[in-house]
C-alpha cells in the first residue's frame, strides 16, 4: 500500500526531553522531498508548541490540544471543540490544581490531580472527558481527541487514513494510531502502545522516527512499507 502521509506525535516521540535532534529534522525533509506529506499531533497548545519547536513549516498540518485545534501552513486556525467552561477553570484553581493551563479548548494539568479534576467536572455536571498522557492530564470536550483532530486534517489534505503511517508512544496516541493504516511506536513507547502497533522501532525518540522514515523511503522492495 502506498503510504502518503507520515503522522508524528510530538513529545516521546519526535522530541526528546522537549528537543527534536537536528538529523531528526533532516529525515523529515527527505520525506517531505519525496512527495510525502507531514502531520503533527500533539496535546501541547499551539504558542507553547511555537516556542519550543521552530519547524512547523515542515509540516502540512499540525493537529495540537490533543485533537482540539488544527493549524495550516498559511497561519490560519481552525477550532475542533467548544471553549473550556469558566466556572472549571476558577473551581479548579480554587482547589489548588496546579500547574493549570487553559486553551483554546483544552485544560492541561499533571498527576496526580485527575481525581481532582474529575470531581469537579462530575460536580459541576460539565460533559468533558479525561486524556492522560504519560504525566500530563488533559479536559477536552467528549469526541475530541488526537483521532479526532487527524480525522479533520486528513480530510483537508483529502488523504485517506488507510494511507497514512502512525508513530507515538504515549497512552494519548493510542486513538490516532488506531485510525491510521499503518501503527508504529517508538522503542520507548510505553508497554500498551507496543503491544498495539504494527511495529516497533529498535531506535526510542527521534531516533525511531527517522529509522521509520528511513523504512518508508527503502527503494528495495520489501524493504520498506510502500
Amino acid at each position: 500500500m502506498p503510504y502518503r502521509l507520515l503522522a508524528c506525535d510530538y513529545d516521546g516521540t519526535l522530541a526528546h526531553q522537549g528537543r527534536v535532534e537536528s538529523s531528526t529534522l533532516a529525515a523529515l525533509e527527505r520525506l517531505r522531498a519525496s512527495g510525502r506529506s507531514l502531520a503533527l499531533v500533539t496535546g501541547r497548545q499551539l504558542e507553547d508548541l511555537q516556542r519550543v519547536f521552530p519547524h512547523l513549516d515542515l509540516f502540512d498540518r499540525v493537529v495540537a490540544e490533543n485533537g482540539a485545534l488544527l493549524y495550516r501552513p498559511d497561519r490560519t486556525e481552525r477550532i475542533l471543540g467548544e471553549p473550556p467552561p469558566p466556572r472549571l477553570i476558577e473551581e479548579l484553581g480554587r482547589r489548588g490544581v496546579k500547574p493549570l493551563a487553559v486553551g483554546r479548548v483544552i485544560v492541561a494539568t499533571s498527576r496526580p490531580h485527575e481525581t481532582t479534576v474529575l470531581e469537579t467536572i462530575r460536580e459541576l455536571g460539565l460533559q468533558l472527558q479525561l486524556s492522560l498522557n504519560k504525566g500530563a492530564v488533559m479536559v477536552l470536550p467528549f469526541g475530541v481527541d488526537k483521532a479526532s483532530g487527524l480525522r479533520v486534517a486528513l480530510e483537508e489534505l483529502r488523504i485517506s487514513a488507510h494511507n497514512t503511517v502512525g508513530v507515538g508512544d504515549a497512552e494519548n496516541d493510542q486513538v490516532f494510531l488506531a485510525l491510521c493504516g499503518y501503527s508504529v511506536a517508538v522503542a520507548n513507547a510505553l508497554p500498551g502502545v507496543k503491544q498495539r502497533a504494527d511495529y516497533v522501532t529498535r531506535a526510542d525518540h527521534g531516533a525511531g522516527v527517522v529509522e521509520l522514515i528511513d523504512r518508508l523511503l527503502a527503494p528495495a522492495p520489501g524493504c520498506g512499507l510502500g
